[in-house]
């Protein structure tokens, strides 16, 4: 049997691992605050392409953690690295929020609606059916389809709400052309993280609270991957899968001790 290399990095997911319907999983502040203190590199990463880090970083402060701005990598940054690698310098119509915008301008690209090199649809909380309409004529004209992430619903205090997969579902259906998700399960997420913190996949753990995007993703990389259960899957559910993560455990809490 294959021996993991000692974990000497850590990527973590956000919401139903750090946090859970607002408020802080117990033990988790002080998960990432040993974190910190021990040097070892660590990222947490989110679909969420709404906030940038330094939002991020400010919600989370407010919830008790102490977390750098440079230690967040959201699917809006993965995707910005993504679209600089492809094609510097390029256009895009972009349908998200300030998360997404920012980042892209970060990398050098120019926000247009003029024959732009792509269709950038990110999670907003407004979608209006006006730029849905604009970005399905600009990628029937031929601008290729970019979304940050497949997720079809999103969690909120009043339950499920439709998120960017479900709208990529709505373009592509109105178009025929499927986008490219950057974002969970696209191992070229783990990647762009792994290479931010200059960690090897070997040994490196992810921490996930979904079978379908975490886990999936984290094995695909290469990753050890560990399931959480303060969020999404559950342990029956888990066991539904065709694959599985490298162990389960009840949440972050549990491994201090590995730190």
């Amino acid at each position: 049997m294959y021996e993991r290399k000692p974990v000497q990095s850590w990527l973590t997911d956000m919401d139903g691992v750090l946090v859970h319907e607002g408020q802080p999983v117990p033990g988790a502040p002080e998960f990432i605050n040993k974190l910190r203190s021990s040097g070892k590199p660590f990222l947490i990463l989110t679909n969420n392409s709404i906030y940038t880090p330094r939002d991020l970083q400010a919600r989370l402060t407010r919830m008790g953690f102490e977390v750098p701005e440079h230690a967040l990598w959201t699917a809006a940054l993965a995707t910005a690295q993504f679209l600089a690698d492809q094609r510097p310098g390029g256009t895009a119509y972009v349908i998200g929020e300030a998360g997404l915008t920012t980042a892209l301008h970060a990398v050098g690209y120019v926000l247009t609606d003029f024959a732009p090199d792509y269709v950038v649809l990110g999670e907003t909380r407004t979608y209006s059916f006006e730029a849905i309409t604009k970005a399905v004529r600009l990628i029937n004209d031929g601008a290729r389809f970019i979304c940050t992430n497949p997720d079809v619903t999103g969690p909120s205090v009043e339950g499920a709400l439709p998120a960017a997969g479900s709208v990529a579902a709505m373009i592509s259906k109105a178009t025929g052309v499927e986008p490219y998700f950057v974002g969970k399960p696209n191992p070229m997420m783990m990647r762009s993280a792994l290479n931010t913190i200059n960690a090897h996949s070997e040994s490196t753990a992810m921490i996930g609270d979904r079978m379908d995007t975490d886990v999936l993703c984290g094995l695909e990389a290469g990753l050890e991957t560990i399931l959480v259960l303060t969020g999404i899957s559950t342990r029956t559910e888990a066991e539904r899968y065709p694959y599985r993560p490298s162990r389960i455990v009840g949440s972050v809490a549990d491994l201090m001790d590995e730190i």
